[in-house]
């Protein structure tokens, strides 16, 4: 089931969810297939279409790679880093992901979208056509499921150990690269507003850099 939501809604109100998971409603199988196929509708370099999917949703699975995941968020944001003196808004975020990291295992689906072949053994052209593809299809499914009443996160901190869960998902390490992990579920409470951003002309250039 869709959301009515226009064009501009959905492209500034699908956010980042960690704490409005809901951990505990299943995301029927046919759903997700259901954003993944909007998802293939994303662009890709030279057509090449370069993408597969893996969606995990063992229990045994999902707690093998949130060792993992924690692993590596623990080195990148200790549970007793200094918060004085630091953005408010930073603080809240980490607060944030760090209550997704500690249920990582318990989410409904981990969404892996995977790139054939191995990106850091291209040239920086080979790189960022492949990056540029599977991005675009990525975020393609998080809108897709944004629209359905799914609540999403991009995250990247388990491909510090990109060998050890391709070894959980029997996939095939050296002819396959994970790019991200979604997390993928139902979201509670109402839906989202967009964020606040710094104005255009901080970042808005013209004809030049300067």
């Amino acid at each position: 089931m869709t959301h009515p939501l226009t064009p501009d809604e959905l492209l500034s109100t699908t956010r980042a969810v960690r704490r409005r998971l809901d951990f505990d409603r299943p995301v029927p199988h046919a759903l997700i297939e259901e954003c993944i196929g909007l998802a293939l509708q994303a662009p890709s370099a030279s057509n090449g279409q370069p993408w597969s999917f893996v969606v995990v949703t063992d229990p045994t699975q999902k707690a093998a790679i949130a060792d993992w995941y924690r692993k590596s968020y623990d080195a990148y944001s200790p549970p007793d880093a200094p918060t004085e003196g630091v953005d408010p808004a930073l603080v809240r975020m980490k607060r944030s992901s760090r209550y997704l990291a500690e249920r990582f295992h318990e989410v409904p689906a981990m969404v892996i979208p995977c790139v054939r072949g191995r990106l850091d053994q291209r040239s920086s052209e080979g790189q960022a056509a492949g990056w540029g593809s599977i991005v675009q299809a990525g975020w393609s499914f998080c809108l897709a499921a944004r629209a359905r009443g799914l609540g999403t996160c991009w995250t990247t901190l388990h491909l510090t150990y990109e060998r050890e869960v391709a070894d959980i998902l029997g996939m095939p390490f050296d002819e396959v690269t994970q790019t991200s992990l979604i997390t993928t579920g139902y979201f509670t409470g109402d839906g989202f507003k967009p964020a606040p951003r710094g104005p255009l002309e901080d970042i808005v250039r013209w004809e030049r850099w300067t």
